[in-house]
């Protein structure tokens, strides 16, 4: 037996045989040619085809994972008819007068190298893609079939890295997990990996040889192992561990439809985070009592202009309708740092996650920003919607946006449109600076939403994106935990409840913690909602506060 150490990106158990995946090198010959019209018609057909395979990986991503895992598609899409790329190969095949091949690989090792010395973490990230749709032009020029997975059993999936292309395009039905040698926990494979519910490793020195190919082994996502011809006591430790996990999502399974009630009686809220209405069949799979994050900058990245009112109207309404008087919180516009969209034209910022962003994008653009409240009120008209802005800081803020809604609800008035007079309208904490306002900010608002990601980012002065800094990165720290039992005391002493829609809500670990210090909502990823639920039920507040020393 070897065990090989990694870093797990999804939780669970996986046991079978190791499928070595080796990408199909492209060997790329420099070859002069006579008609440099016709290469450069090769190369468009090459870009032809490319985007009808990427809008059918983009077609196959959604069905199966989701609109947040197929969003990579169509960023690849956008890589493959990007200008400067293009006008690169085709000068490249006129000034050297040689074949497309060899242009694309030129121009792709090129853009490969500037994107990876980008000081920028996410541009930085963005080298993958380059190298991705290169390949996948060279594959297109050359005839060579995409990757896949020759096997007729299900495997564990093992490579030096996987391109998210190359994971959509394997059978899911044929992957137990995937353990790369390379590759990020941010990564749009990692993500990937995470919706489709795959246990994988990340960073595992694993072989990539027959040494290992064929071989029985056993991912371990919670330890973050991979045991390879594991021996008899640990298969049966984890075949054990594998019939508890199944037993364990049947149990969940029966908890759909009870309340959220801890064995005190204490109530909570579970809601889902959601970034399309094509994730709204996973909010009701999954019994979430409502939607405590409807993230409404996706509309704006999924477009290549302004959304206009009646674009967004209908979306709102949509989402309101389907979820039948449940609660949707829409956060208005989160754009910038690393959510870009072309049209806006924003100004190149040396740090923008502390920059123009969100709110601030909304109140320098308040055209922009009435546009899309107009729409969410008119759609409050259809269903129990509340409105919440993202990054806030001030008072001041909120009293000029107070103002900017008032403004718009006269406007619906005057042109005889219905909405809701008495919608919600609240705040994400995750500044520093509103929780040390939060009793001020209280007392303007219905509600705060903690944006855990972002706070904890701000707090600790650390990147999260940044792998380089995951030792440092501490989201349980004391200063995060001080902070939320803050902002709860906060908006109960002037009647608003509380909410946690970042990633922290979502950690077991710390529910009967969040539950302690009085929150009223949890809005998680979907497929988290039952975990919670388990563990809300088996809950007894008092005692809980009483063996921590509360």
């Amino acid at each position: 037996m070897v065990v090989y150490d990694g870093k797990a990106v999804f939780e669970g158990i996986a046991i079978g045989k190791i499928y070595v995946y080796t990408k199909q090198e492209q060997s790329v010959k420099r070859v002069k040619v006579d008609d440099c019209e016709a290469e450069k018609k090769r190369y468009e057909k090459a870009r032809e085809t490319a985007m009808e395979q990427l809008q059918a990986l983009y077609d196959k991503a959604l069905k199966e994972v989701g609109e947040s895992g197929a969003e990579i598609f169509e960023a690849h899409q956008f890589l493959v008819e990007d200008g400067d790329f293009i006008d690169s190969v085709e000068n490249i095949i006129d000034t050297e007068g040689v074949n497309a091949e060899y242009a694309v690989a030129t121009t792709g090792d090129n853009f490969f190298k500037m994107f990876s010395e980008m000081e920028d973490e996410y541009f930085r990230g963005r080298a993958t893609d380059i190298k991705d749709i290169t390949e996948r032009l060279l594959n297109v020029l050359s005839g060579a079939s995409g990757g896949g997975i020759a096997s007729d059993e299900p495997v564990i999936v093992v490579a030096d890295d996987l391109a998210p292309s190359e994971t959509v395009q394997m059978d899911k039905d044929l992957i137990l997990s995937f353990v790369t040698v390379h590759g990020s926990a941010n990564s749009h494979t990692s993500i990937l990996a995470k919706t489709m519910s795959i246990p994988a490793l990340i960073g595992c020195p694993v072989p990539l040889s027959d040494e290992v190919n064929g071989c029985l082994a056993v991912v371990d996502g919670y330890e973050g192992k991979l045991y390879v011809e594991p021996d008899e006591d640990v298969l049966t430790a984890k075949k054990a561990l594998l019939q508890k996990e199944e037993e364990k999502k049947n149990l969940l399974n029966q908890l759909k439809g009870k309340e959220n009630i801890t064995l005190d009686g204490q109530k909570i809220n579970l809601y889902a985070n959601i970034g399309n209405t094509k994730d709204l069949g996973l909010v009701l799979q999954n019994d979430a009592g409502g939607i405590g994050l409807f993230r409404s900058e996706f509309i704006y990245l999924g477009s290549d202009h302004y959304p206009t009112e009646e674009e967004q109207f209908a979306i709102y309404k949509q989402v309101a309708q389907t979820l039948a008087g449940k609660k949707v919180i829409i956060r208005t516009l989160d754009i910038g740092a690393d959510k870009q969209a072309d049209y806006f034209e924003l100004p190149k910022e040396e740090n923008p996650a502390m920059g123009l962003r969100a709110i601030r994008i909304c109140l320098t653009r308040p055209e922009v920003f009435k546009t899309q409240l107009r729409a969410i009120l008119r759609a409050s008209a259809f269903g129990k919607i509340s409105i919440m802005l993202p990054m806030i800081i001030s008072v001041g803020e909120v009293k000029k946006i107070k103002a900017i809604v008032d403004e718009v609800k006269k406007e619906l008035d005057a042109d005889g449109l219905g909405y809701d007079q008495n919608i919600e309208l609240g705040i994400m904490i995750e500044t520093p600076a509103a929780v040390m306002v939060a009793d001020e900010l209280a007392e303007e608002v219905d509600f705060f939403s903690v944006g855990t990601n972002d706070l904890t980012q701000y707090t600790l002065a650390i990147d999260r994106q940044n792998q380089s800094l995951d030792e440092f990165y501490d989201s349980h720290h004391p200063a995060i935990m001080r902070m939320l039992q803050m902002i709860a005391d906060a908006a109960h002493r002037h009647g608003a409840w509380a909410g946690i829609c970042g990633e922290l809500g979502a950690d077991l670990s710390l529910t009967k913690e969040f539950l302690a210090m009085g929150y009223d909502e949890l809005s998680v990823s979907p497929g988290r909602i039952l975990p919670i639920r388990k563990t809300v039920l088996e809950t007894n507040v008092a005692e809980y506060k009483k063996e921590t020393g509360r």
